[in-house]
């Protein structure tokens, strides 16, 4: 495999893992009621077995969860809308308790859509490979320098002319630059699920200053 091959599917996994980890963002996904915790959890009320669902949750909080599970399969059977009440309690428990285990806040849950490229994430999961998904980020990761790039390229033309054209380039060549920063950072550390200490950095606050 060639070199510049190689190195677009490490950009490209790079950037799934930033999509994934960024707080408040698309890594939120998780209390999405088309996420996997929340369809983790319906499963297990389906079945009565509360086992795929600790998965979702620290040691510490296995306990809380095993005993909610079993109050939860006690009301349901209380009838329909006890059952949609207390399934909704535990959906909103599960999550909550999932995301103060992994250091991010919880703001309830969600109804809306999964992001697509999350569900190309979940979707390659569940096929057993990852390169549509590689294809899908590893285009936009090259759309995106290239559209930088260009930018940058074309105000340097100009940085000279007078300080509003090197200003304008400046903030060009700051935005390139960062944006290249991030993605060869990301690239080189291993990620952390909702946005801890290896997560991309918003645009405009990386490490790198000029």
């Amino acid at each position: 495999m060639k070199k510049q091959n190689v190195f677009s599917i490490i950009i490209g996994l790079a950037v799934v893992m930033s999509l994934l980890v960024m707080p408040g963002t698309v890594g939120a996904h998780c209390d999405t009621m088309d996420g996997p915790v929340i369809m983790t959890a319906k499963a297990a009320l389906e079945k009565g077995d509360v086992t795929p669902v600790l998965k979702w949750v620290k040691k510490d909080d296995e306990k809380e969860i095993r005993e909610l599970f079993q109050k939860t399969m006690v009301v349901r059977g209380k009838g329909k809308e006890a059952q949609e009440l207390a399934d909704s309690f535990f959906f909103e428990t599960l999550v909550r308790i999932h995301r103060a285990g992994e250091g991010a806040p919880y703001t309830g849950l969600k109804s809306e859509p999964v992001e697509p490229i999350i569900a190309a994430a979940d979707k390659a999961l569940e096929s057993g490979s990852a390169e549509e998904l590689v294809k899908q980020v590893t285009d936009a990761v090259a759309r995106g320098i290239r559209e930088r790039f260009a930018h940058a390229k074309a105000t340097k033309m100009n940085a000279d002319k007078n300080v509003e054209a090197g200003r304008e380039f400046v903030e060009a060549y700051v935005v390139f630059t960062h944006y290249v920063e991030r993605l060869h950072e990301d690239a080189s550390a291993a990620g952390a699920h909702h946005g801890m200490k290896n997560a991309a950095k918003p645009e405009g606050m990386e490490g790198h200053q000029h």
